[in-house]
């Protein structure tokens, strides 16, 4: 990036954080729009120019970390303290604590993969480009491709590769094709085979704990299901998904037909690496913050205080 282009993020950048200027006053005086100001905000973190850190609490009890560390062989657990705030906030604090926990893991030469969510995407933007680590990053899934691009895995893959100053590489297929046997074909593609291979190679893994509300449903959200196909999903159990596979509150995996039309990482490749950070909050996900720690993959849950409780009284009920 030229000097001069890092010179007008870090003038935008000052004029909102030190000088108080709304967005708007900044366009006024730049002579340039709002929706500009806005991207050069956002650019302006990602490159490093803007750092911003927020301090939220750890847990207040540690009996309730230990607890969960104990009921579900866990190796860490991080626990954000929140009180009443909105979802969207609840993730990027989320993202904010994951984000931080990543920092202190990462080490030079790793192989990093992650899937993508809403919730993966506030890690990503959380990273510290001041923090780089010469990793590469493997996308976990294929590509959605229909909803916002900042969240689909390819953007996302290419994003946290040059955050971490490392190197990215694409899994170039889509999520989820018609039927098992276009499955079969695509994977003797080379350049499929090259990054599924490499997976077997992980280091670490980050994943979003999906939600089946219709309003999360990361498939529905992408058009990949319709509610119709979501309720029968529920109907049958359905709490969860991780990398969209779909189990119930028990940790089993449901047998749906779209699961033989996935191309993406396997649930026994997550269980083989050695570090695998979840992230997933909030009340109305707690079902599926349960499912997903049954079901034995995560080493590593970042979640919320209130989820966490809500996760140890359901454990103890069903």
């Amino acid at each position: 990036m030229s000097e001069d282009k890092l010179a007008l993020l870090a003038k935008v950048a000052s004029l909102y954080y030190e000088k108080n200027l709304t967005q708007a006053e900044i366009a006024q005086r730049l002579n340039i729009s709002r929706p500009q100001v806005s991207r050069l905000l956002a650019e302006g973190r990602q490159e490093g120019v803007v750092e911003i850190i927020i301090h939220h609490p750890a847990a207040k009890s540690s009996s309730l970390e230990q607890e969960l560390l104990d009921r579900f062989a866990l190796k860490e657990i991080k626990i954000l303290v929140t009180g009443a705030i909105g979802y969207s906030q609840l993730v990027e604090r989320l993202g904010v604590l994951a984000a931080r926990h990543m920092e202190e893991r990462l080490e030079d030469g790793m192989i990093l993969g992650i899937s993508w969510n809403t919730g993966v995407y506030q890690v990503v933007n959380a990273l510290r480009a001041a923090h780089q680590k010469k990793v590469t990053v493997v996308q976990l899934t294929g590509a959605v491709g229909s909803i916002n691009p900042l969240i689909d895995g390819p953007d996302l893959t290419r994003w946290l590769a040059q955050t971490l100053g490392g190197q990215y590489k694409y899994l170039p297929a889509p999520l989820l094709v018609e039927s098992p046997a276009t499955r079969e074909a695509l994977l003797q593609d080379r350049s499929i085979r090259e990054s599924m291979a490499l997976l077997d190679q992980m280091d670490m893994a980050l994943i979003g704990i999906g939600s089946l509300s219709p309003a999360l449903s990361s498939l529905l959200l992408a058009g990949y299901i319709t509610e119709t196909e979501l309720r029968e999903i529920i109907r049958q159990g359905g709490v969860g998904d991780i990398c969209s596979y779909h189990f119930d509150l028990r940790g089993r995996i449901l047998p749906l037909e779209l699961h033989q039309r996935l191309i993406g990482v396997s649930l026994d490749t997550l269980k083989k690496t050695p570090y695998v950070i979840g992230v997933g909050g909030g009340i109305d996900k707690a079902s599926a913050v349960l499912g997903a720690l049954r079901l034995g993959v995560l080493d590593c849950l970042v979640t919320d205080e209130i989820a966490a409780r809500a996760v140890l009284k359901m454990s103890t009920q069903s």
